[in-house]
This record gives C-alpha cells, structure tokens and sequence, in this order.
C-alpha cells in the first residue's frame, strides 16, 4: 500500500503508570508535554496544534466515556488524498490467556507502550481490517457490512493461532469509535472515514509460539481516493518474478505479512510508472490473483469473471458486495481460475477493494505488451455502473435493499 502521510494533529505516547493505585491527573515538568491520567495508565500528549473549529478537551476520567466532539472539523476537505490524519480518539482492548477480551475504551489516539519480545514484532502474529463510515446529507453517518469484517478477521485469528473479539464487541467497538471522531467524518461526497482495526500478539515470547497477550485496536483517518487518479484509469503491471501468496499459506487472511512481501514490486513498478501490481499464481505462472491490496474483474460481454477463493486470495468485502450487485443487474459473475491470456480479449478490467471502492483498469502490461482498454475516459461502460451502484448504497443515496448498511445517529 502507498506511504501514509502524517498530518499535525495531538499526538499521544502511552507509557505505563508505576503508581496503578492513583488516580489524580499528573502535570509533568514545564519543559515535557501535559499528561493526562485515563483509568490506570498515564498518557502524555503533546502541544501540537490542531487545525479545528472546535477543538475538544481532553478529559481525565475513570470510565470508557468520551467527550463529545464538535461538528466537523476544518480540513481541506476538496484535497483529501488517502494518508493518516490524526484524530480524537481509538479504541483498545486486551486479552489475557484465558481467550477472552476484556471491555474496551476509547483512548486518546497516540503511539502505543509494546514490549520488544511481542509477538506481532518478532513472529509478525497481527492481522488488520479495513471498512469505511459515510456522513448522509441528514449528519447521520452509516457504516458498510461492518460484521462481514468481525467475521472476517475471526477466520484470520483462527489461521493465526490468536483469539478475536466477538462479532458483536467488533462492530460495537467501530460504532463507538466512529461516533467518538465523528466530527473527522468528511462532509457528503468529499470521502469517507476509513476504520483500521488492529488484532496483535501483543505480549511478550521468545521462542516461536502464540503470544501469551492480545492487544484489539481501532483506529480511524479521514480519506479520499486511494489511488491519485480516482475514478480514473490506472496502468498495471503483471508480476511473473514475485508472488503475493502461495497455496497452503497465509493468502486469504488479511495478516499483516500478505502486505510487507508485495513492498518490493510495488515499489520497481511505481519507479516504471505504473500504478501497482497484478499477481500470478505461484504454481503454474498464469492464473490471475489479485492486486497488491485490491482484488481483480475481467469484463467480457455479459460476463463478468474473478479469480475464485482457494487459499490464496483474500475473500474480499467489496468483491463479494459487487458479485452481489452485477447478479442483481442480470450479469452473469463466474468465480473460477482467470488465464492471464484472458487479458487480451476483455472488454474491461477493474479492482475492487475497501479504499479503491471499485478502480477501472486502463492498460495492462504483461512480458513487455501493452493492453489497453477504452471506454469513456477509461472508464468502462460496466464498471462506471457497478462503481455507481455500490457507492450509491454505501453513502446511503440509494435505497438499501440488501440491509448492507447500519446507520449511527
């Protein structure tokens, strides 16, 4: 995935409290950041200034409840790309060895306390989600299939050997972290608040096993387009040297290494131009996988295909809501090995994932030749109207038929 740009905003260094006994608000010396004391652990926040019509205190307070915040805040909302901007509050709950998570809080967002020996840094046992909330014309602001991702990352633990929260603590943990920064909720139309949630070995090992503690974080940025062209063409390059998964790996979990080993063609394609990376699989070099972070679409006539899900690529939320919407518009979806040969003879190539939404593909470029695709500015007839169809009942413009979405006052 691209770099993300932090942006000003308060930043918070988590530091246990020796003294777990006290509960009063500690100031420390002149020249350090002001701390503040939230149930048992000391937070240290620095001066940094935030741009905000309506800057929110801080309170210190014994319980999981959080300020309310004021209306919107004061971004360049016409010129938001997909980068970290620093908001309000996160969310953070723990597991002991016994398997379950205790009652989460909304924090201050900062940097976390993490020992060295964790098993997230040095056996890389972490998975992430990724979902989004929309502001409504009404201020309402509606979130899209947000169980789909609590079940999701409950498959991915299991193959991970770590505990998950609940479907149910999941999704009450994005409501009240969306609604704690919902003033960081773009206005309508100008992007959405992507959700992070963060599942991680939290506690100390040293030899190869599970962790002994878990740490579930949620974490939110507003955004706008994930790639720069939005709904644009974007140029691909197939990969036949690297692969994103192997069979009897870890490809269809969203953990954390999927992500770091794709790092390296990324990058030699984005020197070349190009705007990321279409995988092959590993055994026969021919068969289409997915994008680095997005999954793909081969348009042919009335027909509309997709690599299948067999272990090694990711059950995609968006791509399975698409299959869903193109059957409701009498397409018919075939989920089944794709040559990369297919390329030649498509109509249209698209991506869909959680950022993208749905990402037309202008060209693609295989051993050296070029395939490119036309269409209205690049943009295909039948991905224009998917992509339409699915934001439309994402953003809450469109009647939801599908009981995909859960509104949040």
């Amino acid at each position: 995935m691209e770099s993300l740009t932090a942006s000003r905003g308060a930043l918070l260094a988590v530091a246990p409290l020796a003294d777990r006994r006290s509960t009063r608000l500690y100031l420390s010396p002149p020249l350090s950041p002001p701390s503040i004391q939230i149930r048992d652990q000391l937070y240290s926040m620095s001066s940094l200034p935030l741009k905000a019509r309506g800057m929110r205190r801080c309170e210190a307070s014994l319980a999981s409840d959080y300020t309310k915040a004021s209306e919107v805040a004061d971004l360049d909302w016409e010129n938001l790309g997909f980068g970290i901007v620093q908001t309000d509050s996160m969310y953070i709950a723990k597991c002991g060895q016994d398997g379950k998570f205790s009652d989460g809080e909304l924090v201050p967002f900062g940097p976390i306390a993490l020992n060295p020996s964790s098993g997230v840094l040095n056996y890389g046992q972490g998975l992430f989600e990724g979902l989004k909330a929309y502001r409504k014309t009404d201020d309402s602001i509606l979130l899209f299939r947000p169980e789909e991702n609590a079940l999701r990352m409950r498959t991915g633990a299991e193959r991970m050997c770590m505990p998950a929260p609940t479907v149910e603590q999941f999704v009450d943990a994005v409501k009240q972290t969306v609604l704690a920064n919902k003033r960081w909720v773009p206005p309508t139309g100008k992007g959405s608040l992507y959700i992070r949630p963060l599942l991680m070995g939290s506690g100390a090992v040293l030899g190869l096993a599970p962790a002994p503690e878990y740490t579930f974080i949620i974490f939110v940025s507003p955004v706008g387009n994930y790639f720069k062209e939005g709904l644009a063409p974007i140029n691909l390059i197939v990969e036949d040297r690297f692969h994103r998964a192997t069979p009897g790996g870890t490809g269809s979990v969203k953990t954390i290494g999927n992500y770091a080993s794709v790092l390296m063609a990324q990058k030699i394609a984005k020197e070349k131009g190009y705007s990321d990376v279409l995988y092959l699989d590993a055994v026969h070099k021919k068969y289409l996988e997915e994008v680095s972070s997005c999954n793909i679409f081969v348009v042919k006539g009335n027909v509309i295909s997709t690599p299948a899900v067999r272990g090694t690529i990711l059950p995609g939320i968006t791509r399975k809501s698409i299959i869903d919407v193109a059957l409701s518009k009498d397409f018919q979806v075939e989920e089944r090995l794709v040559s990369v040969d297919e390329l030649l003879e498509a109509d249209e190539v698209f991506c869909t994932g959680t950022a993208v939404v749905v990402s037309p593909v202008g060209s693609i470029t295989y051993q050296g030749k070029r395939i490119e695709y036309a269409g209205n500015r690049g943009v295909g007839v039948v991905s224009r109207q998917l992509y339409t169809s699915l934001t439309s009942l994402q953003m809450g413009q469109a009647e939801d038929w599908l009981g995909w979405t859960v509104q949040l006052s």
